[in-house]
């Protein structure tokens, strides 16, 4: 099983904000891709996973989902929301990094602390190409953060590129020799 830890998380994030910071000027009210959401809901979206997920951790919850929600300004700018995003990136790192070994927190059954931290590099790296698309940046996620999602969240997938997996396992891409995905949810409670 790979070892994704709270430097991953943040390498993600980091990724993420190196593509979309200069994007500053465009219009982030336009789908991101294939998506019905905007590119500004869905940047929103990554920061209140990553929270999401830090809180869990944090809690060491062991039924459900903690009962709060992350609420981003409808003003805030991109950048702004950027910001949110790095923000929460760096508490699911640190909740990583202090949970420990073994069974951390629920997500559909108990996880490690890997499971979560490979959910939030996942979350980043799908979503930033979402908004690349809508935004009509070219960009694909980076091999070596989505080979560690693949082996850590997709270990029965296909053979082949970890990029194109991850996009075909979230509905994102065509694989050559497979049908279209249509609906998937993080698995990473452990066996």
């Amino acid at each position: 099983m790979s070892c994704v830890g709270g430097q991953d998380v943040e390498e993600a994030v980091a990724e993420m904000a190196a593509v979309l910071t200069p994007q500053d000027e465009v219009d982030w009210q336009v789908p991101a891709g294939s998506l019905e959401w905007s590119c500004w809901e869905t940047a929103a979206h990554v920061a209140h996973d990553l929270l999401a997920y830090a809180g869990q951790v944090a809690a060491r919850v062991s039924v459900g989902y903690l009962p709060f929600d992350l609420v981003i300004a409808p003003e805030a700018a991109p950048q702004e929301v950027l910001g949110v995003v790095s923000a929460c990136g760096r508490l699911l790192s640190s909740a990583v990094a202090n949970a420990g070994p073994g069974p951390v927190a629920w997500h559909w059954g108990m996880s490690d602390a890997a499971g979560f931290a490979a959910m939030g590099v996942a979350e980043t790296l799908v979503h930033t190409y979402d908004i690349t698309q809508g935004l009509e940046v070219a960009w694909l996620p980076p091999e070596p953060l989505c080979q560690l999602v693949v082996d850590r969240l997709l270990p029965n997938s296909p053979s082949g590129r970890a990029t194109e997996i991850l996009l075909w396992a979230t509905g994102r891409a065509d694989l050559r020799g497979n049908p279209r995905v249509s609906k998937w949810v993080w698995r990473a409670a452990l066996s």
